[in-house]
């Protein structure tokens, strides 16, 4: 603990001057409260009578001349008068002036000048502050120690580092307020990531996207180009083309939109409802010519999720195998199954193409990333597979890939059923 720095001084200060000056004020509420006690006491002892006493009086010879009783008497603000009635009936009234010289202890003084008050008073004050000083000294500087650890993590968390956190040790208030902070911190540094990962996404899709629109954007213009020479003719060949790359191009440009909008996890991509997955295959498996297989004691298979994004799902996958299964000439040995297996729905999609070998599992579920060999005249912009892990995720399940027997690859789509 450095107590050079003024926050240290400054929080040490003011705890000793909080714990002193309430000492002094408690000390001076008991002194004040005693002396009140003490004038009580001696007026309650002035209001009592004292018992009379036997008295007898002699002459200088030491002969009694009478005796009789002695009362003492005392008047509020009046010397002492001592009251003997004789024996003779007469009544000798003494007055008692006021001592001469100084006036020596009284019964229960303490011995010693400076302990009498008030200088004793100012004494135990003092004695007072000294153990506060000293007993205040190692809780203040525990204290300002998790403070200034406190705010050296809020300093640095401040200047840009949101990795800082602060020790949670203890169970008091600045424990708790430890607790809270890391707790904001995680909150907004979590944020922050993902904000920064949707930008290097969008970064790299919007790169990879410029360059996926130059080639259909190119065939195009030099078809355009031609067609429009003077004396050509557009043939059904070149029409044919222009119709396919602006297919490709509107293509290319619905994918990317859909996945910069699944990329921001916040945008509302329609209504969750329960989908009839069964429905939903068998028509995307008809419309690309592929085989439909429904397992036994699955009569409905429900799960929640949005439609559109569920059949964009199924449907890339069918057509990413009639795609790889032509490169191959079996693209009709295409095959979706679906089967319901511990609450979960799963479609396996299976074709007879190449196949995907092991260290290619993974990364052709990458944006715009085409396995080695594959070309653009085979169709598909590197978005399909990409498009169907997002929905995936988006829905709580997953896709995964895996090389079918007999040759080709199977997709297989995982989804939580409807309870």
């Amino acid at each position: 603990m450095n107590w050079n720095t003024p926050v240290a001084r400054k929080l040490y200060l003011r705890i000793w001057l909080a714990v002193a000056g309430s000492v002094a004020v408690l000390s001076l509420l008991v002194g004040w409260a005693w002396h009140v006690a003490e004038r009580e006491r001696e007026r309650e002892r002035e209001r009592q009578p004292v018992p009379a006493r036997q008295v007898v009086v002699r002459n200088a010879a030491g002969q009694v001349i009478s005796d009789g009783e002695a009362q003492f008497r005392r008047q509020p603000g009046q010397p002492g008068e001592l009251v003997v009635s004789l024996q003779d009936g007469q009544v000798v009234t003494l007055q008692m002036g006021p001592r001469s010289g100084r006036p020596g202890p009284r019964r229960g003084d303490p011995p010693l000048a400076w302990l009498r008050p008030p200088y004793g008073f100012l004494w135990v004050l003092g004695l007072a502050g000294l153990v506060v000083m000293v007993g205040v000294f190692p809780v203040a500087r525990r204290l300002t120690q998790r403070l200034e650890g406190l705010q050296r993590g809020v300093q640095r968390w401040g200047e840009g580092d949101l990795s800082a956190r602060l020790p949670e040790g203890g169970h008091d208030e600045v424990a708790d307020l430890s607790r809270r902070f890391n707790d904001a911190a995680e909150r907004v540094q979590t944020l922050m990531d993902s904000q920064a990962a949707l930008l290097q996404s969008q970064k790299s899709l919007l790169a990879n996207a410029s360059h996926e629109l130059r080639s259909p954007l190119a065939r195009i213009r030099m078809a355009l180009e031609l067609t429009g020479a003077p004396g050509a003719a557009a043939s059904p060949a070149a029409r044919q083309e222009i119709q396919r790359n602006i297919a490709e191009l509107d293509q290319l440009v619905d994918e990317i939109l859909l996945a910069s909008r699944l990329d921001a996890r916040e945008a509302d991509m329609g209504t969750v409802e329960p989908v009839d997955l069964i429905g939903l295959v068998a028509e995307e498996s008809a419309r690309v010519g592929a085989g439909f297989e429904l397992a036994e004691g699955a009569d409905a298979v429900l799960v929640p999720g949005v439609v559109k994004l569920l059949r964009r799902a199924v449907r890339n996958l069918l057509e990413n195998a009639v795609r790889h299964g032509q490169r191959t000439g079996r693209g009709g040995e295409v095959t979706a199954a679906l089967s319901l297996q511990g609450g979960q729905a799963v479609l396996h999609v299976d074709d007879r193409g190449p196949g995907v070998p092991p260290d290619q599992r993974e990364r052709i579920f990458e944006p715009f990333y085409r396995m080695p060999g594959a070309s653009e005249r085979d169709g598909g912009v590197g978005l399909g597979l990409a498009l169907v892990r997002s929905i995936a995720e988006r829905h709580g399940g997953r896709v995964d890939c895996d090389n079918r027997a007999g040759g080709g690859a199977r997709f297989t789509l995982r989804l939580p059923a409807q309870a």
